[in-house]
């Protein structure tokens, strides 16, 4: 058998589940493929708890200034004016 990404038939997965999970640990994600073209992806669980601490982050600087919480109440985003002063020369 090669090492790697491998994608198995559901009926292969279930009969050979302790190499599956060895190959996932060992080579990376593996494809389980049911019949009707279903699939699932198993992964080890570091990857997948990356893979969701990026899903988790906001996709811009903007969308996170717009998901923040601020208790209800809208950001003022105005800009303050400040008198003007002269400058002696």
């Amino acid at each position: 058998m090669s090492t790697g990404r491998r994608v198995w038939q559901l009926h292969e997965a279930k009969a050979r589940f302790s190499e599956l999970f060895k190959r996932a640990r060992a080579d990376g994600p593996q494809r389980v493929v049911k019949q009707g073209g279903e699939a699932v992806m198993i992964v080890p669980i570091e990857q997948f708890e990356q893979l969701v601490e990026r899903a988790d982050q906001p996709a811009s600087l903007a969308e996170f200034f717009r998901s923040a919480p601020t208790g209800g109440e809208p950001l003022d985003l105005t800009r303050k004016r400040d008198a003007t002063r002269t400058i002696k020369w």
